[in-house]
């Protein structure tokens, strides 16, 4: 799962170390970032991060507590897990799975304001989820796809964990495609955002500049609907949000699994 960059001197790709998401590299850096994430998201987003996760919401309702649980992935500090702990009233169990110790920790502090909300924060790698399959109502993952070093096992893990007829919803940065808006959005993305993360976090991994370079070298649109398409759901629809800063895109598990050809009766 690394990122790609041309060598000048041999015009081959070479590996951007950058764009190093091996696993224990994304680990340490997200855990050392941990004290400053909620506060640099919210002000590199301008807040507007906080919309979209009520958005996503409104698209991808709870159902029934009857229907199974929801599982939020690379859930950080918690916050689209306890907007859907909200919107649901505490009436549905919602786990949220993260490999981060350290945002965990603060994903627990935000929901033990909330004790009457069934919110259970768990310490789990995307790539090898310890849950059983066909549980889940809902999988979710908010801003986290992009830093799963297998972006395919990942979605695939997330679509076994979902029920039958059940959805998975990935919400990711993706790149505008107003010309205009696209230029503004890249100088602030690429330039000032990672000026100002840097500055206030002194992330040693350089986390504030990691930020835009993945987002930039990872699919979006029709690239990352037809990934999820791969990974076996149908369906696929996306939304993009607010020129096209963020994109959401839903699938359905499929109610029944086609059979192999061979065990398919003729007509």
């Amino acid at each position: 799962g690394q990122g790609e960059g041309l060598d000048p001197q041999t015009d081959r790709t070479v590996p951007d170390p950058l764009l190093n998401k091996h696993e224990a590299r994304i680990r340490g850096m997200f855990g050392r970032i941990a004290p400053w994430y909620d506060f640099l998201n919210h002000l590199l987003s301008l807040n507007i991060d906080t919309s979209w996760r009520r958005r996503t919401v409104r698209l991808v309702p709870p159902r029934p507590a009857a229907d199974g649980p929801i599982l939020d992935l690379c859930t950080g500090t918690g916050d689209l897990a306890l907007e859907y702990a909200r919107v649901s009233a505490g009436n549905v169990p919602i786990i949220g799975a993260d490999f981060t110790p350290e945002m965990l920790d603060r994903a627990r502090v935000k929901g033990a304001k909330h004790p009457s909300w069934p919110v259970t924060f768990v310490e789990a790698d995307a790539q090898q989820l310890p849950f059983e399959s066909d549980h889940f109502q809902l999988v979710t993952v908010a801003f986290g796809l992009r830093n799963v070093t297998d972006t395919d096992r990942g979605l695939s893990e997330m679509v076994r964990v979902a029920k039958p007829g059940g959805r998975v919803a990935v919400l990711e940065f993706s790149r505008p495609t107003d010309p205009i808006f696209g230029r503004l959005y890249r100088w602030y993305f690429t330039l000032l955002l990672p000026l100002v993360g840097q500055m206030l976090s002194r992330s040693p991994d350089s986390a504030y500049r990691y930020l835009p370079a993945s987002v930039m070298a990872f699919p979006d649109g029709e690239a990352l609907a037809e990934k999820m398409r791969t990974a076996g759901l149908t369906d696929v629809r996306y939304y993009p949000f607010t020129l096209g800063i963020a994109t959401l895109y839903v699938g359905v598990k499929p109610s029944s699994s086609p059979l192999p050809l061979g065990e398919r009766g003729q007509g």
